[in-house]
């Protein structure tokens, strides 16, 4: 079996275990495509990427343009005389020009199983609507978003209490396997791209702040997976009864039902608050939270130290209680 030239285009974190699949592969990686280097942290100082670290660590070049669509970018990567693009959470939609600069066009590595969840926020939005599994799809690029005829799919199942985050790893490390075998096949000559679906077509947008917001009148079932779904990003977050931010990292559905008004929290038999809320259906139980300006910490211990009156009611300031 031949093995393929190809330019990786991608960013981390999801894509860093695939540019190692890669690496570690028959096939020969000629340059690594990211976005230029940002400021991060409090001191907003420019870091090298892990996935640009990694590729000049194999002494491999690495291009960070601003953007795929200036023309002198789109010249330094025909210049490379690639097989094959490869991209993983790149970010960017990339033109007619860049799709179809190569023999064997664009491979895309996606998180779910398309066509279910096109879009930014596959991983997070398959939790959040409680799918029993996800997986990747290796997809052959298109100027349709995510709409390109898959050539293979790797299926795994998703955990009861797992998050978005570890799903996130597991996902990026199935991916970097998947896209090693497509490739194989190309090069065997014996790859079949499969259509998609279009009655099976689900959307993944990407997410933002007001995705986290905790409706308490939804279902503690609803509620849990939401936790797990904006976990880390953007976060599961409520208000306190003096309005302070509360964000709910980890939580579970208990088997009782109150009737009490939703987002009450349930008092212990010495009359105090314990982390168990009550919900438009069924109870969930806080596990873990990060109040603002704070660490992560066990939920017990937080109303331990937060003082709250028997009867207090998450997302709802005092004042507004009905």
């Amino acid at each position: 079996m031949s093995s393929l030239r190809l330019v990786f285009l991608g960013s981390p974190p999801f894509g860093v275990p695939v540019l190692e699949a890669l690496l570690a592969s028959s096939h020969r990686v000629l340059a690594v495509i990211t976005p230029p280097d940002r400021p991060r942290g409090r001191g907003r100082v420019v870091e090298e990427s892990p996935l640009a670290a990694r590729a000049r660590a194999a002494d491999v070049p690495v291009v960070q343009p601003e953007t795929t669509k200036d023309a002198a970018f789109v010249e330094r990567l025909a210049a490379f005389d690639a097989d094959v693009l490869v991209v993983a959470s790149y970010g960017e939609i990339l033109r007619r020009n860049v799709l179809e600069l190569c023999p064997h066009g664009a491979l895309n590595v996606h998180g779910s199983l398309l066509p279910r969840w096109r879009g930014a926020s596959p991983i997070q939005r398959a939790i959040i609507a409680g799918d029993p599994e996800t997986g990747v799809s290796v997809q052959r690029m298109v100027l349709a978003l995510d709409a390109g005829d898959v050539l293979l799919e790797r299926r795994t199942s998703i955990g009861p209490d797992e998050t978005s985050g570890e799903l996130f790893e597991r996902l990026a490390v199935l991916g970097g396997e998947a896209i090693v075998e497509a490739l194989d096949r190309i090069a065997r000559g014996d790859a079949v791209y499969r259509p998609q679906d279009p009655a099976g077509v689900t959307h993944a947008p990407k997410l933002t702040k007001a995705d986290g917001v905790l409706d308490w009148a939804q279902s503690a079932e609803v509620l849990q997976r939401l936790v797990r779904g904006v976990n880390p990003w953007p976060g599961a977050r409520t208000t306190l009864p003096d309005g302070r931010e509360l964000e709910v990292l980890r939580a579970r559905v208990l088997p009782e039902a109150h009737d009490l008004p939703p987002g009450t929290l349930l008092i212990d038999a010495a009359g105090r608050p314990r982390p168990a809320v009550v919900t438009g259906a069924g109870t969930l139980e806080l596990v873990e939270v990060k109040p603002a300006g704070r660490g992560a910490m066990d939920a017990t211990a937080f109303l331990r130290g937060a003082r709250l009156d028997p009867g207090a009611r998450l997302g709802c300031v005092t004042g507004s209680q009905g």
